[in-house]
């Protein structure tokens, strides 16, 4: 499974980058996007909309207010499921991904992992 982290920083007290952490400690294959570009993890990570194939996840990590300029790259991609973190809840953004039969969550990646729900 391929997850997008969108909002990835190197920034080690950033839930993004210590989401990247766990995906790769749980085997995940885990390619970003961040403001600024950079490596955490060994996963190289850069600025532009790449469009990266078969993304089965994407997990959010930039607020609704940064989200705007995000959401029709994210709905091309077509992944399985949205994962909205605490704090970045959209509303517009879910519904417009759940008519195109995205499935949309809003929880804890690193809740999930640890749970075993990812």
């Amino acid at each position: 499974m391929k997850t997008l982290v969108i909002g990835a920083s190197e920034n080690p007290s950033r839930y993004s980058n210590i989401a990247i952490n766990m995906l790769i400690e749980y085997k995940h294959e885990v390619v970003g996007i961040g403001a600024k570009a950079g490596t955490v993890a060994g996963i190289k990570f850069g600025t532009e909309q790449v469009t990266f194939s078969d993304i089965d996840t994407v997990t959010m990590y930039v607020g609704p207010q940064n989200q705007e300029k995000v959401i029709p790259y994210v709905l091309d991609l077509k992944p399985r499921r949205i994962i909205f973190n605490p704090g970045t809840e959209n509303q517009i953004f879910a519904q417009e991904a759940e008519k195109q039969g995205i499935e949309v969550v809003e929880a804890c990646t690193l809740v999930m992992l640890r749970t075993g729900q990812f």
